[in-house]
């Protein structure tokens, strides 16, 4: 059937994932930085992948390709080298490095340069390295690869649509260089930077491109009237240009209500909207003014998550939105870069599982199928009623958390918990720590290998993770830290290690999603009600623990973090699932205290990171999230520490939920940010318990000096009473290398006992 209009409807995605099926690009960054594999050899790993991508997707039968989607790290920081915003911070080796050295010099720092920050991407699980830019910094166009990526392709008969990071966003994204005048925020360059913007249109017209995306998320955030000015000001004058592609500036990741009128009021020929984060209605779409004239890239299929799309569903709202906006292109809601790449490499998937599974290669199969069902009708049996549960639901489970009573959540207060725990333990001031994980070496990496493949038995395993123990525990005794780890060499991951021993979660092989740079992980898929199958860490840590005096932590990851690390089922809300996770949470706090555990840390960094976007929502997600880290630790011994591992806000109202958490010790993720810890400390109303503000940079190459932790102990000791005050890093140390974390510790130690030595002898003022 055809379109009753005669309107052929077109289909896009908004990005792809970039890292290869196999990690490919993995390999070859870590080959290159370790130094076996050239220069060359590295930069022809990464045209051959983004040209796969490019003629893979030409093949699928998309009206529209993606271009310029390929990054050997960030695409942030991509961008940033695209239009010339180099760090003032590493101008001095512009001359000194090639190109794409320059580029990993601001990715992962050298000596004397510290890397540009790794700051969360949104509320997504990806981060991106953050770039400075001064009032003096000049803009210049870098775009010979984008250009020669368009050429080549337009050789081959594919019309690419190279992807950019719009203006505003790339601007809001950075934050000033340091020595930037006070008051100064790189959004005031924005003139600057448009004039080169404009220069890339014209390039890219005189090439025959017809077409450029620009994308702008920081508008689906809530922003100010200057921000929204600024988007304004951006694409009014863009869309003048005499010389240019089709603009398409895209809002993922959320709503970009009242920057959507904005755009639609300018003269740029396409927008791209999220309908999957927070959808709007064809009517409120067709109520935009300017809409209509517009082509709307309408992102229905799901970006984030895993699950195929009711099909029949989004064909109807499809159909509906068209009766309001003529030119109308199916797409995703944002790219699918956060998604593994092919369901159909994955053989060991329950097939109730795999059966309901759409990653990046399937997404976009669906998103050609729906674009011709717009135009030619749909078959049948997508509207078909499915003819199984699509959940695993357990009745104790449910049961169970109905059960969960408002006293479960409740210890102690902390001012009585503490002369308790001060009394177990008997820790000096200030106690050092590291948060959980040691180098991931080799041969640990090997025998998790050799173990899933049957070349090594349980006990032959197992005995390898005991002497990996064994060794890391004597390396801590022999720094002089006060409270020790077991190093976590059993797990892959902190989310993926826990799924693997709980029911309701699915695993896979090859689900690769990029983290930053050559950091992968794989989500596990939560398909139905959650249980603990059995102690999942009382073995080791417990081994940990009787090979020595000292205090060992447990290390657990929190109920918010698993569901934000994971694809989560979608029959459910996210609290229900959260609460579920919790009491298998608890259920491990409990063997551990029977294994003698005196302390036990559950991490949290994602309490931060699901913050939703926009403020209409944080504090409902914030309670619920809180009730679950509570419900988790709340059948805690009174003298038992527990600990919690945080990351950065500066949001007030996420600041007062970690203190609501009530942990006996936070560990913030902070390092270049201690100035926002020690204001909320000046308060004296928030993170009133015992707090560990990181002081080095656990995913930094770099070796912080003794002088340099020193300061900031001194600083922090400022704030934090020596009672309450703990030295670690900001972070787990599984990325680094032994040669680089024993230095790193022994001089955080030797900075701890210095301060430790002023506040006995009373020199500390």
């Amino acid at each position: 059937m055809t379109s009753p209009d005669g309107i052929e409807y077109g289909s896009s995605i908004l990005g792809y994932p970039r890292i290869g099926a196999h990690r490919e690009l993995k390999a070859a960054l870590e080959g290159y930085w370790h130094g076996s594999l050239s220069r060359d050899e590295l930069l022809a790993t990464g045209r051959e992948l983004a040209d796969g991508v490019w003629n893979e997707l030409a093949a699928t039968g998309l009206e529209q390709v993606p271009g310029n989607t390929f990054s050997f790290y960030d695409h942030v920081l991509d961008n940033a080298v695209l239009f010339g915003a180099i760090s003032p911070r590493f101008t001095d080796l512009v001359d000194e490095l090639e190109p794409i050295d320059l580029y990993f010099a601001m990715a992962r720092g050298k000596p004397g340069h510290p890397p540009l920050e790794l700051v969360k991407y949104f509320n997504t699980n990806y981060f991106y390295r953050q770039p400075e830019i001064a009032p003096d910094t000049v803009f210049a166009l870098n775009a010979e690869g984008l250009l020669d990526e368009h050429r080549r392709a337009k050789a081959e008969g594919i019309e690419l649509r190279p992807v950019i990071l719009g203006p505003t966003s790339l601007l809001l994204l950075s934050k000033a260089a340091p020595g930037s005048p006070e008051g100064f925020a790189p959004i005031d360059r924005l003139d600057d930077l448009l004039a080169v913007y404009a220069d890339l249109f014209e390039r890219l017209a005189k090439q025959g491109c017809k077409c450029v995306q620009l994308d702008e998320p920081c508008f689906t955030s809530d922003r100010t009237e200057s921000d929204l000015g600024a988007l304004r000001q951006a694409y009014t004058e863009l869309s003048r240009g005499a010389l240019r592609p089709r603009i398409l500036v895209t809002g993922p990741y959320g709503d970009l209500a009242d920057a959507l009128p904005i755009l639609a009021s300018t003269n740029i020929e396409a927008i791209g909207v999220d309908l999957v984060s927070e959808p709007m209605s064809a009517a409120e779409l067709g109520a935009v003014p300017g809409l209509k004239r517009k082509r709307l890239y309408a992102g229905v299929i799901d970006g984030r998550n895993v699950w195929k799309a009711a099909k029949g569903g989004k064909l109807d709202f499809l159909l509906e939105i068209k009766e309001h906006i003529p030119d109308v292109v199916v797409s995703t809601s944002c790219s699918l870069m956060h998604v593994p790449i092919d369901v159909l490499i994955e053989p060991d998937l329950p097939g109730d599982v795999a059966d309901r599974l759409s990653f990046a290669k399937q997404k976009v199969a669906e998103v050609v199928a729906l674009a011709k069902a717009v135009t030619h009708g749909a078959p049948e049996h997508w509207y078909s009623r499915p003819a199984t549960v699509h959940f695993k639901l357990k009745h104790d489970v449910r049961q169970r958390v109905a059960n969960i009573r408002p006293d479960q959540r409740q210890r102690l207060p902390y001012a009585e918990r503490k002369p308790l725990q001060d009394k177990a333990l008997g820790l000096p001031i200030i106690p050092t720590t590291t948060l959980g994980s040691f180098p991931q070496t080799n041969e640990v990496r090997q025998a998790r290998y050799y173990y899933g493949q049957g070349r090594l038995s349980w006990e032959e395993y197992a005995q390898r993770l005991r002497d990996e123990i064994k060794r890391v525990i004597e390396l801590q005794e022999d720094i002089g830290l006060d409270v020790l780890v077991h190093g976590e060499a059993e797990r892959n991951d902190m989310v993926q290690y826990f799924s693997e021993l709980m029911d309701g979660y699915a695993a896979t092989h090859q689900g690769w999603v990029q983290v930053y740079g050559s950091r992968c992980v794989r989500p596990p898929i939560i398909y139905g009600d959650i249980k603990r199958k059995h102690p999942m860490t009382v073995e080791w840590t417990g081994y940990a623990q009787s090979l020595t005096d000292k205090p060992v932590k447990g290390i657990l990851t929190g109920p918010v973090t698993m569901l934000a690390r994971s694809f989560v089922r979608q029959d459910q809300p996210m609290y229900e699932t959260a609460e579920q996770i919790a009491l298998a949470v608890r259920d491990e706090i409990a063997d551990l205290e029977k294994a003698g555990i005196k302390i036990i840390q559950v991490d949290e960094p994602s309490i931060r990171e699901l913050l939703p976007l926009r403020e209409r929502g944080r504090q409902g997600y914030l309670d619920w999230a809180v009730n679950a880290f509570r419900l988790a630790v709340g059948g805690a011994k009174p003298e038992t520490q527990i600990h919690t591992h945080l990351g950065y806000s500066s949001i007030s109202r996420v600041v007062d939920a970690f203190e609501a958490m009530d942990a006996d010790v936070v560990s913030v993720v902070a390092t270049r940010h201690l100035d926002w810890v020690f204001a909320q400390l000046a308060k004296g109303t928030t993170l009133s318990h015992g707090v560990g503000p990181g002081v080095y940079e656990s995913r930094s190459a770099l070796i912080p000096e003794i002088d340099e932790i020193d300061d900031l102990i001194q600083l922090a000791a400022r704030y934090i009473d020596p009672k309450r005050l703990w030295v670690n890093p900001d972070g787990g140390l599984k990325t680094r290398h032994y040669w680089q974390l024993e230095p790193s510790l022994r001089n955080m130690v030797a900075a701890a006992r210095r301060e430790r030595r002023r506040v006995e002898s009373g020199d500390d003022d």
